[in-house]
Order: structure tokens, then sequence, then C-alpha cells
């Protein structure tokens, strides 16, 4: 099969965030010089990846232009073809001021956020140079992600200039956040939905990160979304797999991953759960937080220990020591908005690594829907201490319930996201469209 030339927008490849992770999973064994990717400035650092693409364009001031006086306080990222160093195998990037990244992203940004303006306050433009760079590599497909306007209206304006089969592939359903945010969130709810309406309209296949949002995007946007998440390598997961599900000396719960406000109240719900347990259970139960800085909160707590981020490849060994994987969502009426309809990247990871999954969600998400209906996780969707201890409790005092629900795991995880089968499927729905386009410019 051939490997399309795919031009990538608004998502470069790393192993940190959820698109670049499931983008890095996507297009691994793809063509290295049938690949080739522009992002802004600020997306761009040392966990960029190279070994899957390395001919990155970042836009800079010749396309991102900020209006007075922001110009004055916003860095001024050099537009055109990303440095690399290649001794170091990484990007060039911008040393940044620590003061001013504080600044801009606790007090400025959200100050003109929340009074409406920022969209405002910048625009988004195809330079010269870029037009250059994207006629010279002249792909055959365009795939796009977008989180933010100014990414949504740059996919329309490169898809139109190129005139491209394009995909996209919605991560998050952010735009129905915007409603509630700031003084004028209902006016650019509709500026938003507008623009985005109309980069769909350019496109010629949509995907989607969880099936609920295929369903619900179908509804509300008229186009059947085919949905890709993020799939994982069996042979590299599995290779700590768990087969056994009795306890040691004490019962250990691990959570890996980011640390919002809202997922940090979703973990001290459990520290204040596993606090009250411990009075009463003779094996302790401790949280391990497998997260970069030690929250202060923890200190409050007798059952919390923190580790600290671990190299990637040891993370299929620290999933399968676990005695429980524990997958908490954000409970805030914004954040649920938002969360609603996606899928936690890391739910196939700690599905194939055999250990039991907790899932402390709202009732109405995605990834609660998907563990109900597969029956892969114990699920708790009551925002409520004595909720989760009834739902831990049940687990820790049922071995045959453990195994089970890690066994369906593993099965839904070897049958929906080997990514051998996962991404033969990607490659033959871009391949199709390459084909399609190389038909049309040949007539």
């Amino acid at each position: 099969m051939n490997y399309p030339k795919v031009l990538i927008l608004n998502q470069p490849f790393n192993n940190v965030s959820g698109g670049g992770i499931t983008l890095s999973n996507l297009f691994k064994g793809w063509k290295k010089d049938h690949l080739a990717a522009v992002c802004l400035g600020n997306l761009f650092n040392e966990k960029t990846q190279l070994d899957i693409c390395d001919k990155y364009y970042q836009l800079g001031h010749k396309e991102h232009v900020w209006n007075f006086p922001l110009n004055l306080m916003k860095r001024k990222y050099p537009s055109g073809p990303l440095k690399i160093d290649r001794k170091k195998k990484n990007v060039e990037t911008i040393k940044k001021s620590p003061l001013r990244v504080t600044l801009l992203n606790e007090y400025i940004n959200p100050a003109l956020n929340w009074l409406g303006v920022l969209n405002w306050a910048s625009s988004i433009q195809l330079s010269p140079e870029l037009k250059e760079w994207l006629t010279e590599f002249n792909p055959d497909v365009i795939y796009a992600q977008a989180q933010r306007r100014e990414a949504v209206v740059f996919c329309t304006l490169v898809q139109r200039y190129l005139k491209k089969p394009m995909v996209f592939h919605m991560m998050d359903d952010w735009i129905e956040v915007l409603p509630g945010y700031g003084l004028m969130g209902g006016y650019w709810h509709k500026v938003v939905d507008k623009e985005f309406r109309e980069m769909l309209s350019t496109c010629d296949r949509h995907f989607s990160i969880s099936e609920p949002m295929a369903l619900a995007y179908r509804e509300r946007y008229g186009y059947t979304f085919s949905t890709y998440h993020n799939p994982i390598e069996l042979e590299f997961w599995s290779k700590s797999q768990r087969n056994s599900y009795d306890f040691g000396d004490k019962i250990q719960i691990l959570y890996a991953g980011r640390m919002g406000l809202g997922i940090q109240s979703s973990l001290e719900t459990m520290a204040k759960c596993l606090d009250e347990l411990n009075k009463e259970l003779k094996t302790p139960v401790e949280l391990v937080l497998q997260v970069g800085k030690r929250p202060e909160w923890v200190d409050k707590y007798n059952c919390i220990v923190h580790r600290g981020f671990v190299p990637y490849e040891e993370l299929p060994d620290r999933f399968s020591e676990a005695d429980f994987l524990f997958l908490p969502y954000d409970f805030t009426p914004s954040a649920n908005a938002f969360i609603k309809y996606s899928m936690p990247t890391k739910a196939s990871e700690y599905m194939i690594c055999g250990t039991p999954v907790l899932v402390f969600a709202p009732e109405d998400t995605a990834l609660v829907t998907y563990a109900q209906d597969h029956q892969w996780a114990q699920v708790v969707t009551k925002n409520e201490v004595q909720a989760l201890r009834d739902g831990l409790m049940e687990l820790i005092n049922n071995k045959e319930m453990r195994q089970r629900i890690s066994e369906a795991a593993i099965k839904l995880a070897e049958e929906r996201h080997d990514a051998n089968k996962v991404r033969k499927q990607f490659k033959e729905e871009l391949s199709e469209l390459g084909a399609l386009e190389n038909k049309v410019n040949q007539a």
C-alpha cells in the first residue's frame, strides 16, 4: 500500500499531550519524507518528536499577527522551517522567561479571555514564505486537529489554498465550553460555531475521538465521523501484563497523568476515602501519584506516595505492579462540557496491562459509557467520598470481579485498540483520499 504525503496542521508529534500521543501512534511506521507538520511556535518544545516526522514549519510573527498593545507583550516567534539540533536530536526552541509565562498564562490571557477580547487581539494568515513551503511539500492529504478558534480558521485557509482533501480529527468538545466563559462567551460561541461548520464543510473525512462524540456530532453537524482513539502497541504494553489478582502486604492504587485543578479535587476525594478506610482495614491502602510536581495538599493525608514521572519505557511495569489503576475526571460543569465526549489517552494503555481499573467520572461522559457498555472497569459516577468508598470496597472484597473486569479490558484492547489494526484502517482511509486526489490531477 502506498503512503500518501500528509500535511499535519496544529499538532506536533510528542508523547506528552493527548493529541500528540494519538498522532504519533496513528502515523508510526509512515514514510518519514511523506509527513510534514505546521504548528504555532508555542507548541514546540523539548518533547517534540523527530523520529516519525522532522519536517516542521513554525507559525511565527509573519502568520500569527498580534494587534497593539499585545504585540508588545506576546513572544515573537520566528516564522519558517523549524531548526533542528541534529546532534542532540531535538528541536531548537526559544528559551522562555518563567515570569513572563506566569504573567501571561495566569493573569493576562485569562483576563483578556474573560473580557472577550483575546479572539479579537490576533489574526492568522498565510505568509508568502508559508505558501511557498506548502507548495513545495505538495501533500496528497491534509490531516488537522484544532483546539482553538485561530486553529480552525487556519485549517480553512490552508485547505482553500492547497485545494487538497482534508481530514479533521476532533479530540475534545471545546467549542461547547465557550458559552459559559467570559462576558462575551455567547457571542464567541456563535462565531466559532459558524467558523467550525465552515471548516467541516471543506473536509472530505471527519474523525472523532470516541463513539459518543461521533453520534453527537452527526446529529449536531450532519456529518459521519469515524472514531479513532489512541491505538496501542500490544507487545509493548502487555509485556508485563498482570495475571494475579491477590494483594500483598499493602494495596496500591496508582494515578499517572496530568494534574489540573479538577483532577486534583477528584484525587483528594480518593485521599479522603483512603484515610478513612485505613482506620478500618487490616491491609493498608496507598495512593501513588505518578505526576510531575508534588501537590501541596498531599501533606494533609497519610495515604499518599508521590513518585514523579518515570521513563515511558517503564510505564507497562509500573501499571502492572499496581493493584488498581485510578482514572478520575474533573466534575466541575465547565470541565464536564469539555470532556463529555473525550476519551483519555491512557484508557487503552490501562486496559491492556491487566490491572483492574477504577473510573471516577460524571455519568454522562464518553468514558463512563464506554466502561459500562463493555464492563472493563469499576465505575463510580457520584462525586462523593462515600460513593467512591463503596465502589472501591466492592473491588477490594471481590477477587472474581477484579479478574472479570481486567480480562474484559484486555480483550477489548486487543479487539479495538491494537495499533496494527487501527493504523491499517487509518492508512486505508487516507490512502483512498490520496488516490482520488491523484486521479483528479491526472485527469
